[in-house]
């Protein structure tokens, strides 16, 4: 590495490349860290600096990575490459103009960006989603660490409204290939859908009645120990592998009329279509651990905003069963796993205070149930999180006025 470092020093010494001096500096932090040491206490003995700290991240994101490649082959690469280098571009073009350091929060949202799309995502598509997010969501507030809004999720929700053909219609069954692998339903289209037309768990299926939809198997169960519920001619949909199982195996209704719209296993597993970084949640709670473990991420976020979709899911349903999906659907469907552990813990656009963390994550799994409910959308979780981005500020300064009182003479 000598080599490497006497070329590192010349390249500083050169002025035609004093322009350049942000990406000569970023080169020489990520292959040797910080050259810059404290003059009083106290000392760190270590050349950490942010750059590497984001790598941490990057690593948590990498099995979520290794399974979109396994789920939907090499084209994942090529849409990552384009995220870095479209995106990266305007980062450089900034830090030239400012005459500044390259950021190093590009790392993540170059990563995240590309995780929250479709995997048949036109590349010109990723393009200009990611150069949107980093301008608009993050240069044009200064930067990194002055940005109000996860500049991923910016990108996201540009491109969401300017082509939501290609960002809604077309999603790619996980393991599939050609013309069959494409398809416009995801979980959560499924269930909205089936339950605009279906009676939901309804105590008796009254005649006449050609579609039900059972959410659970307590519900299959309460309907067919009815004897005057009448299955003949109805299509009987089920949520879950226990619900399914139970109307299959039962003589009232049995296989040829049962039909099963999730698998809780298969969602875990990736076997649903939906966005890159979301189907394998399995990876997404990997990661999500290793980041908190490693306090990197602050669990306050994540485990309040889970805890709020279960139990506002868990009310809603109960109350309003074809409107909201029940709570552990809620939870493994879309990309909830993936913005609670990845998105709203970005600890710029989030809270700082204890208190004004939990209630960001409170708040973002309200608006999830109520976006996904009862709006044109089928997914709340980007909508939430760049909403409460906006509250962020004004949640501590609330917090600390409560906490810290003038005190009174």
């Amino acid at each position: 590495m000598k080599p490497v470092r006497l070329l590192l020093d010349k390249l500083y010494e050169i002025p035609a490349l004093a322009r350049f001096k942000p990406v000569i500096g970023a080169a020489d932090a990520i292959l040797y860290g910080t050259n810059e040491t404290t003059h009083a206490a106290p000392h760190v003995v270590d050349n950490i600096d942010i750059k590497r700290y984001m790598i941490l991240v990057i690593v948590a994101l990498l099995p979520a990575v290794a399974a979109a490649y396994l789920s939907f082959g090499w084209r994942i690469i090529a849409i990552i490459m384009v995220s870095y280098i479209a995106g990266g571009a305007v980062e450089v073009i900034f830090a030239i103009i400012r005459k500044h350091d390259i950021h190093e929060g590009f790392l993540i949202t170059g990563l995240i960006f590309p995780l929250v799309l479709p995997p048949t995502v036109p590349l010109w598509v990723v393009a200009v989603g990611v150069v949107f997010g980093t301008m608009f969501g993050k240069e044009m507030f200064g930067g990194t660490g002055r940005n109000i809004f996860n500049p991923a999720l910016v990108g996201r929700l540009f491109i969401t409204l300017a082509v939501p053909g290609i960002m809604t219609m077309y999603w790619q069954t996980p393991f599939a290939s050609g013309p069959d692998a494409i398809t416009s339903a995801t979980p959560l289209t499924t269930y909205k859908s089936t339950a605009q037309a279906a009676v939901v768990n309804p105590a008796i299926v009254k005649e006449g009645t050609t579609q039900v939809l059972f959410t659970n198997p307590y519900a299959v169960k309460r309907a067919i120990h009815n004897y005057d519920s009448q299955f003949d001619g109805v299509e009987v949909y089920c949520l879950g592998g226990p619900a399914y199982k139970m109307a299959a195996n039962h003589r009232r209704i049995g296989p040829d009329n049962a039909v099963r719209m999730v698998s809780y296993a298969d969602l875990l597993i990736g076997k649903e279509p939906g966005s890159m970084g979301e189907t394998f949640r399995l990876a997404v709670i990997a990661g999500g651990i290793f980041l908190i473990v490693l306090r990197i991420s602050n669990w306050r976020i994540p485990v309040s905003y889970i805890l709020t979709v279960l139990a506002f899911g868990a009310i809603g349903h109960f109350f309003l069963p074809a409107k909201i999906a029940p709570p552990l659907f809620q939870v493994l469907a879309g990309g909830l796993l993936f913005g609670a552990f990845f998105m709203a813990t970005d600890p710029i656009t989030s809270p700082f205070t204890k208190a004004g963390k939990y209630v960001f994550g409170i708040s973002c799994g309200v608006l999830t149930v109520l976006i996904r409910s009862f709006s044109g959308y089928v997914e709340g979780v980007m909508f939430s999180i760049v909403i409460m981005n906006a509250f962020s500020p004004l949640i501590d300064q609330i917090v600390l006025r409560f906490k810290y009182r003038p005190v009174k003479a």
